[in-house]
């Protein structure tokens, strides 16, 4: 048996062994449902919706489905909007309508990362829709990190669109 076969044996039963990875999507899912991560729901993006998704974030919302979790009238969400030049991979989590916690997984950009801050991001804490899908609040800058305070905005209203419609549609 050649080296590379071995490598590969050797990785393939590391990666096998029913470990899970400690990712910033599990720690989230975890802290979301209290431990108890529910399974992977699919919300298919038919025109209406991907309409809307559209006129929040002011460009086209990729895909034909966006995957969530959601246990009783709680939904997480795990949506990437480009900052300045890369995605800003964003966790969502909305009730009866208002967000209830908003956390960055993934911050690409090399600069605002200050929206990964807790005193920036209890801005969005209860936040709810007003008609025209636009948040019920105003959201303060950060010098520095407008693009990336935008892009969170433009997450958080879409994760409470995303919310009704998937309501709507159990």
């Amino acid at each position: 048996m050649n080296w590379r076969k071995l490598l590969l044996m050797v990785l393939l039963l590391a990666g096998g062994s029913g470990a899970q990875a400690d990712t910033p999507l599990s720690q989230f899912l975890r802290q979301t449902f209290a431990g108890a991560e529910p399974p992977t729901q699919m919300l298919w993006l038919t025109p209406p919706i991907k309409q809307r998704a559209a006129a929040i974030l002011g460009h086209e919302f990729p895909g034909l489905r966006t995957k969530y979790w959601r246990q009783g009238e709680r939904t997480a969400w795990v949506l990437d909007e480009i900052g300045k030049e890369q995605p800003i991979t964003m966790g969502v989590v909305v009730e009866q309508g208002q967000i209830v916690n908003i956390e960055v997984l993934a911050y690409r950009e090399s600069r605002g990362g200050e929206i990964r801050h807790g005193f920036f991001r209890r801005q969005f804490d209860r936040a709810t829709l007003k008609p025209g899908d636009r948040l019920d609040r105003h959201i303060d800058g950060i010098t520095g990190a407008t693009l990336s305070v935008s892009a969170m905005t433009r997450v958080a209203r879409l994760a409470l669109a995303l919310h009704d419609e998937a309501l709507l549609r159990r």
